[in-house]
């Protein structure tokens, strides 16, 4: 990986490269210190084939970039990642407002999720939940819903231990030192997920 410098004269007046300087360097160890999870993702591609080849779909649940993350997930699925297939089942759970904004003032926001997955929900899917605290009340109320169906629940998170990693069935705990840059390794991460996945459904094709 190239390494990041700079000096004052690359920078304009008053421009605080430095703090930015920092931040890719944190990205990079970040990217270092978890490489370990690369067999996880390599492991959740070839059991995401398996839940799409028996009719099951993905649901993806965040709040704030989470919900971002989660919405760039369910849409290289449905859409494409790089290489031409099937349009994939995968919903992210906040994404409808009207629902979302009903369910959170009827019943509270700690069952905008939990509600969506009972109502979508099946026992071949899978949930995956994404939580840089791992501590959402919500997201935590989703995968417990997602446990009472029966459906498979994997969290992306930040540093472990943390309540959503505990809970579900599989997880990966980004070690990080920023909520953004937690975030960043997310995206690393679903990206890599999109990859394997269609590595996996390709060579089945």
């Amino acid at each position: 990986m190239t390494a990041i410098s700079s000096s004052s004269g690359d920078t304009a007046p008053g421009h605080d490269a430095g703090r930015i300087v920092e931040h890719f360097s944190a990205l990079q160890e970040a990217l270092q210190r978890n490489g370990e999870a690369m067999t996880t993702i390599a492991s959740w591609g070839a059991r995401l084939a398996d839940i799409f080849d028996a009719g099951g779909q993905l649901l993806a649940a965040g709040n704030g970039g989470s919900a971002a993350e989660a919405q760039h997930l369910t849409g290289e699925l449905v859409g494409r990642f790089k290489d031409e297939r099937r349009p994939l089942p995968a919903i992210a759970l906040h994404a409808d407002t009207s629902a979302f904004t009903a369910v959170g003032n009827d019943y509270g926001e700690d069952e905008v999720f939990a509600r969506p997955v009972r109502a979508y929900g099946r026992p071949r899917d899978v949930l995956v939940a994404l939580s840089t605290s791992g501590t959402s009340r919500n997201v935590l109320a989703a995968v417990k819903a997602a446990q009472e169906l029966d459906i498979e629940t994997w969290a992306l998170t930040g540093p472990g231990p943390n309540p959503l990693a505990a809970m579900c069935s599989d997880a990966i705990t980004v070690e990080a030192p920023t909520v953004a840059t937690i975030q960043e390794m997310h995206l690393v991460l679903i990206h890599s997920l999109c990859m394997s996945l269609d590595t996996t459904l390709a060579g089945r094709s």
